[in-house]
């Protein structure tokens, strides 16, 4: 049985880009999953994945309407893949929650449905936490199947090796490449103090997609949201000491090697999975 359904009355595609997202591992304050979601805002969906196959609904609970005691609407988890028509090019958005089940018989299948569509190029949103400072504009790092397909100012990496839990996003994405689409990943990286949404890594990451696909993403009231968050967070530093404390040690630091190293990388991404898992959790701002 196959886990995703495709609209049969396709339209035709022009240079189209498979651009992923999931919420979830590797998305830190929303920031990837935000990006998505704008992007697919107004958006027509091409294909749809079967959610009873994908997604244990104790963990991914459908959300319940009820109204002067009547349950009225339930909104299931759901994985689509939408159209963004543009001037001269689609861009495809994958988005949903991350599955739960079948991660690899969806990736087969996503790969199929990229095959079939035309796309010529998939790209992976993420973002990931990090000893940052929120005072700082959010850097943003790449991975790519081969050489040459990112941006000049965008730097690869982490150097050496990371062994992290994989995403889904990944082993779709790995999928992809072995079907021979060029394959590229974009990664803010969000302070792991923040709580919440963190808007200005959905700005760094629509701005970088963005200069990758040659187009004008618009932002809408993303830059009032990042300033409001940015006002709360230098409110709260600003009240206790020893988070302000925490931020110089941070602002010292920032910038010297501003690609972290793949021992930093898995241990702000531990630290993460262990205060999501329930384990002791530092103050978190925002």
């Amino acid at each position: 049985m196959s886990l995703f359904r495709v609209r049969d009355d396709l339209p035709t595609l022009r240079a189209p880009v498979l651009i992923g997202a999931f919420d979830g591992w590797i998305d830190a304050g929303g920031a990837a999953s935000g990006a998505a979601g704008r992007l697919a805002e107004g958006a027509e969906t091409l294909a749809t994945a079967d959610g009873d196959a994908l997604f244990d609904y104790r963990s991914r609970r459908p959300v319940l309407d009820v109204v002067d005691g009547t349950l009225t609407h339930l909104e299931w988890p759901q994985i689509s893949i939408a159209r963004r028509a543009e001037p001269h090019r689609d861009l495809l958005v994958l988005q949903g929650p991350e599955p739960d089940f079948r991660w690899r018989e969806l990736a087969e299948q996503v790969m199929e449905t990229a095959v079939r569509l035309g796309v010529v190029q998939w790209m992976s949103l993420g973002a990931v936490p990090a000893a940052v400072p929120h005072t700082r504009a959010v850097h943003v790092f790449g991975t790519a199947s081969s050489e040459g397909l990112l941006l000049d100012d965008v730097e690869q990496g982490p150097q050496g090796l990371l062994r992290v839990p994989a995403a889904a996003l990944s082993v779709i994405e790995s999928a992809v490449a072995g079907a021979g689409i060029p394959t590229v990943g974009l990664y803010a990286q969000v302070p792991h103090y923040v709580g919440g949404a963190y808007a200005a890594g959905t700005i760094a990451l629509l701005e970088q997609l963005g200069r990758h696909v040659g187009m004008d993403l618009a932002l809408g009231d993303l830059p009032q949201d990042a300033l409001d968050q940015r006002q709360r967070l230098d409110a709260a530093v600003g009240s206790d000491d020893d988070a302000r404390e925490y931020l110089e040690r941070l602002e010292a630091i920032a910038g010297q090697d501003q690609l972290p190293t793949s021992d930093e990388l898995a241990s702000e991404i531990e630290r993460f999975l262990q205060q999501e898992a329930g384990g002791e959790e530092p103050p978190r701002l925002g």
